[in-house]
């Protein structure tokens, strides 16, 4: 993990298209400000897990006999 200092309204880039920018420091709380393309999906990490568990959820509940049996050609 990297750890950088930044004061407010200063940037670190990752890569050349993503910029983030300290805005706001209140109390414990820090507020950032992203700049990337629109391809770029960005979650809190907490989102993210919800996804990430929704989609192995999603692909354990699929049975594989019924789906085979939709995608089999009958001649």
């Amino acid at each position: 993990m990297l750890a950088l200092a930044r004061k407010m309204n200063q940037s670190i880039m990752i890569g050349n298209d993503i910029e983030i920018t300290l805005l706001e420091i209140k109390g414990d709380q820090v507020k950032l400000g992203i700049t990337a393309p629109k391809s770029v999906p960005i979650y809190r990490k907490e989102i993210y897990a919800q996804i990430q568990e929704e989609n192995k959820s999603a692909g354990q509940a699929v049975d594989l006999a019924q789906l085979k049996g939709i995608f089999d050609k009958k001649e």
